[in-house]
């Protein structure tokens, strides 16, 4: 049965300082890497004799506005259908430099995700093929899961707040 452990030792001792902050919450090796090395450690796990984590699950991007330097964050959820194990890999980026290299070339699945991620957050995939919205309209000048709006409409005038508790 393949542990946590004996992923995270062999990924620290592969990458070293390029993986950090481990976590397993819910028994979900989740960790960190930079944007240089999410790819290659992508193809090694899928590559690994033992591991097999060959199954790339799901990317997204989650947006932190209040985390300077780390606005960004790309999170890659990779399993083994041989062991039932999972791992998530998290990149975080800057606003100001929302690129990060394309996993087609290891995961031929990453290219719809890549795209609904760059329609979603406007992380920018570098070498994909096609990098266009998928689910949104071309003509959008915003991505819509960034917290950079007010949660309510203020020129509604619809909403009374005493018909809402407040």
């Amino acid at each position: 049965m393949l542990t946590n452990q004996e992923v995270a030792e062999d990924l620290v001792k592969k990458y070293g300082a390029d993986v950090f902050d481990f976590e397993d919450p819910f028994d979900l090796l989740t960790l960190s890497t930079t944007r240089e090395q999410i790819v290659p450690m992508l193809g090694y796990l899928k590559a690994h004799a033992s591991f097999q984590i060959t199954f790339l699950t799901d990317i997204t991007g989650v947006h932190y506005p209040d985390s300077p330097g780390q606005e960004f964050c790309v999170v890659y959820h990779a399993h083994s259908w041989v062991h039932n194990f999972r791992v998530r890999i998290k990149v975080f980026l800057a606003e100001a430099d929302l690129h990060i290299p394309t996993a087609i070339p290891v995961h031929a699945c990453a290219n719809w995700m890549e795209r609904e991620t760059f329609d979603f957050f406007g992380i920018i995939f570098d070498g994909h093929p096609k990098l266009i919205r998928i689910l949104n309209m071309e003509d959008m000048d915003y991505h819509p899961m960034r917290k950079q709006y007010p949660l309510e409409d203020g020129t509604r005038q619809d909403k009374v707040d005493a018909l809402f508790g407040r």
